[in-house]
């Protein structure tokens, strides 16, 4: 067939050098035109069985339909498995070889299909090993394992009198074209399917939060639903798109610090533990990540540990696997289903209104019917009464033939039909005929007017049911969320990932070198300069004798240009390394001096740090990480009349600016030479933090609460729900637990107040210590299992309200002021009896007050103040062209009286110590 379409395709292409009449009909005669009629074009096959075949793969394999939300071999599943259905278990492979008189393709196909319905724990009961989705692990033999139908399934899927059937596709069998699912099944399901031309993929839902969303949808409310994973983990929507083209996902595994030197991974909601596991190593394997050691304990749930070496930081580390392996990964979801035979593209939300409104369609057609039912069973519960109490079976003893009694018994029926419902027919006669002897002999009056009583109520009941059909659908969603909702709480947590930098959790896998004369730097010329450790993906800023600057990604070896005087690692958006440069402009101009931050550039593009004049040069260079002070000396070329060959230049009377600045002048003499006579402390104001609880970092962006102005030595007090505290540095990278009790800045003299229980002595303990500074975890409750920590606040006088368990004694309830229970004790003091009566809840009356970052009416401490007065350093004392310099505590720090947010501190005058003078701070 190949061979033939490529002669063909020869043949179009050379067509100019064949004779006209090659391939046309010939006025004479043709002695192979018998055999060249039943030739057919490959091209012309070729267009037409493709198509056909997209377009069978699309309509009959791939893309589930959206009355039921299943693809065909799925439904013919089902419906395999509904025939085989007597409430025992059947063995899968007679399921499957029952499914094969309906499905056209072989047993694989429809085992693996099986075997994905059974996993997704919804339609099929399962029996025997039927594989994990967490570890990939496939299903056993088909001849091993068995399965049946759930209860759900049963209720929900199957109806005979609503479904619409059409032939198998031997004719033989009759199949549902579309099974009444009266449940939005595909988005609890979710499904995937890779056809011609065209993917599927929708990721499954919520089973409650389904049926809550349908709920608020028939009451006429805004709903929203968002995907859930059997395997729990965490997932980021903020991009979910209502689960069209174009939207993404974000899944994130669940990993957990066990010790410093281990971390375990416990929920993967998305991938299997083995391809998490290949990922991780192939990550180490390049350096991005370092783990000593990984243990796989997958069984029922996922485990998987990782230890660490030495020195490694498991916050770091947790960040890495997220940004390099697959602990994050990221979905896009496609949500494409069969509509009137042609794939459609809608959303999750119009999918669930509209499976919501075919759910509705689905119940007034079942009810409906049944309403039909009950007026047939009442029309013939009152023709057979007619029939016996009026003993017209009588008046059939004397005819001879059937037309005679037929026409006796119509007689019979006519002077009682006028309380019936509709006319008797000649099949209603026929019926009353069947009645046997017996049954008439026996027919209790009573009875039957009760049952018609009886079925006159459920006729009411269904015709009003039939009028509120929306509220019987709404209590149709009720039952069934009460009768399987149990058990199918969210699993995966919604939370908002931020993102993680790459190059700040990278692991240093490479050395840096640099040959300073020659220009190279990299991790390969290892007999050069050592500079720093770094990773392959960082970039390094270099600074040239000329004063050209540059960044560049970091490589093998790379050239950055001669007479290198600076080279490091570089940080995207680093506005705390302050660099301080003195240079020559020309060959012989002045000397200009400036203070800058390098935080934004152009990657590989060079920068001229001086006014670019020919011959220009540096003369002093220096980076300081935390913008610390230095005092340079200045020594000047001799010359007639210069009498003073040196001074001292304190780089603090600089205000920082950005690198494009050309700096103030030095000298406009002839420098010899410049040394670092002193290196002072960081310049930079105190940074303020902020914590956002959403993803448990910590932010300088004024995101979530804030907790205070950080400068060097301060900590962050962390207070857990475990009975521990710690102190920590307020490090941007630092991941905290989500069970919290206390997360703010550390005063060194305020005390915390916890109550607790104690596990030794069965009671609630009250205590209050000031926390001692510990670079570890220092636990400040009872040392036993059962022991936990109630309440814990750093509030000044906290107040709470004490209930008492009514049911051991009456006593009222009680408000306390801690303070006055109390007073502060030491960090391992058990503290006192809260109550001898049984305490039922106990509940914190007082608000934890909110720190505002721009109130400066409560300055945490004369530190925070003259952070906050080195801003002001550089700028122009009012009314005297002279500008504010050093800030000093000489007189300590006084709050202005007439203004209540103006701090006054003292300031010297830059070029006379002599001058001090008074500044307001607001």
């Amino acid at each position: 067939m190949i061979e033939e379409n490529l002669e063909n395709d020869n043949l179009e292409e050379n067509a100019e050098d064949l004779p006209q009449d090659f391939g046309e009909d010939s006025e004479e005669e043709n002695p192979q035109e018998e055999f060249d009629e039943n030739i057919l074009s490959v091209s012309g096959m070729y267009k037409e069985w493709f198509l056909d075949y997209a377009s069978y793969v699309i309509l009959e394999r791939a893309v589930p339909g959206i009355v039921d939300g299943l693809k065909p071999v799925q439904r013919r599943i089902l419906h395999a498995m509904k025939d085989l259905d007597d409430g025992r278990y059947n063995k899968v492979a007679n399921i499957i070889g029952h499914t094969m008189k309906y499905h056209p393709h072989g047993d694989a196909s429809i085992g693996d299909a099986l075997v994905q319905l059974g996993q997704k724990d919804l339609l099929i009961d399962c029996q025997g090993n039927w594989g994990n989705t967490l570890t990939g692990d496939g299903a056993a033999a088909p001849r091993y394992i068995e399965a049946r139908l759930s209860k759900f399934a049963l209720d929900v899927v199957f109806n005979p009198k609503t479904t619409d059937w059409g032939l198998s596709y031997d004719g033989r069998n009759k199949e549902p074209i579309d099974l009444p699912v009266k449940f939005p099944l595909l988005l609890a399901q979710g499904a995937e399917g890779i056809a011609v031309g065209l993917a599927c993929k929708m990721l499954p839902h919520n089973f409650n939060e389904l049926i809550d969303a349908s709920v608020a949808y028939l009451r006429g409310k805004g709903m929203r639903i968002y995907p859930d994973f059997l395997n729990g983990g965490q997932a980021d929507f903020s991009l979910y798109n209502d689960g069209k083209r174009g939207g993404k996902v974000k899944v994130r595994a669940r990993i957990k610090q066990v010790d410093k030197k281990t971390l375990c991974i416990y929920e993967v909601p998305y991938s299997t533990t083995s391809s998490l596991i290949d990922s991780i190593v192939k990550a180490n394997d390049k350096g991005k990540i370092k783990i000593k050691k990984i243990e796989d304990n997958t069984a029922a749930k996922a485990e998987i540990i990782l230890h660490l070496p030495a020195g490694i930081s498991p916050d770091k580390t947790i960040d890495a696997l997220y940004a390099f392996t697959d602990c994050e990964v990221s979905i896009s979801p496609n949500a494409c289903v069969i509509e009137n035979d042609k794939p459609v593209f809608l959303g999750v939300s119009e999918m669930l209104k509209r499976s919501t409104d075919q759910t509705k369609e689905f119940l007034r057609m079942e009810l409906q019917i049944r309403l039909d039912e009950l007026l047939e069973q009442w029309h013939f519960a009152s023709l057979e009464r007619i029939f016996i109490e009026n003993r017209i079976y009588r008046k059939i003893e004397n005819e001879e033939t059937w037309e005679g009694v037929i026409k006796a018994i119509d007689k019979g029926l006519k002077p009682h039909v006028k309380s019936l419902k509709r006319a008797v027919t000649e099949e209603d006669i026929v019926r009353l005929t069947e009645i046997k002897i017996k049954r008439i002999s026996k027919f209790d009056i009573d009875k039957a007017k009760q049952n018609i009583e009886r079925l006159e109520g459920l006729i009411k009941e269904t015709k009003t049911n039939l009028k509120n059909l929306v509220q019987f659908t709404i209590d149709y969603f009720k039952e069934l969320k009460k009768k399987y909702g149990k058990g199918r709480e969210r699993k995966t947590e919604i939370k908002v990932f931020d993102s993680i930098a790459k190059t700040k959790v990278v692991v240093a896998n490479k050395k840096l070198y640099l040959n300073r004369k020659e220009g190279f730097i990299g991790w390969s010329i290892k007999k050069d300069e050592y500079i720093s450790e770094c990773s392959d993906i960082d970039d390094i800023i270099v600074f040239r004798k000329d004063g050209k600057m540059m960044v560049t990604k970091i490589d093998t070896k790379k050239f950055v240009g001669k007479d290198v005087l600076h080279a490091t690692v570089w940080k995207k958006g680093d506005q705390r390394t302050i660099y301080h440069m003195v240079y020559q402009d020309g060959t012989a101009g002045p000397s200009y001096v400036k203070r800058f931050n390098v935080n934004a550039i152009t990657r590989d593009k060079e920068y001229d740090m001086t006014k670019g004049s020919k011959g220009s040069r540096v003369l002093f260079f220096s980076a300081n990480p935390n913008g610390e002070a230095e005092i340079v000396n200045v020594k000047l070329r001799p010359r007639p009349k210069l009498k003073i060959l040196r001074f001292d230049f304190d780089f603090t009377e600089l205000a920082i600016k950005g690198r494009s600045a050309k700096g103030n002048i030095l000298t406009k003499n002839l420098v010899s030479k410049i040394e670092l006579r002193e290196k002072g402390s960081s310049t930079l104001a105190a940074r303020k933090v902020w914590f956002d609880d959403v993803v448990k970092r910590l932010n300088v962006d004024g995101r979530g609460k804030y907790l205070g102005s950080f400068a060097g030595g301060d900590k962050v007090l962390v207070v857990g729900t475990n009975g521990k505290y710690k102190l920590v540095e307020p490090d941007l990278a630092l991941r905290f637990d989500e069970d919290m009790k206390i997360i703010q800045k550390w005063n060194p003299k305020a005390p915390v107040s916890v109550i607790y229980y104690d596990g030794y002595k069965n009671q609630f303990n009250i205590k209050r210590f000031i926390p001692e500074l510990s670079s570890k975890d220092v636990l400040f409750i009872t040392d036993h299992e059962k022991s936990y920590l109630e309440l814990a606040t750093s509030i000044e006088k906290p107040e709470v309200l004490i209930e008492f368990d009514k049911r051991s004694n009456d006593r009222p309830d009680e408000s306390y002021d801690m303070t006055e229970l109390i007073s502060v004790k030491g960090v391992s003091a058990i503290g006192n009896r809260l109550s001898p009566y049984k305490i039922k809840n106990i509940v914190l009356q007082s608000k934890e007050a909110e720190l505002n970052p721009d109130d400066d009416q409560q300055p945490e401490s004369e530190q925070d103040i003259l952070d906050d007065a080195q801003n002001v350093q550089g700028t122009e004392v009012p009314s005297s062209g002279k500008k504010w310099s050093k800030v000093s505590a000489k007189d300590g720090v006084k709050i202005n009286q007439q203004s209540e947010k103006a701090v006054t501190v003292n300031l010297s005058v830059k070029g006379n110590d002599d001058d001090q003078g008074q500044g307001e701070l607001f």
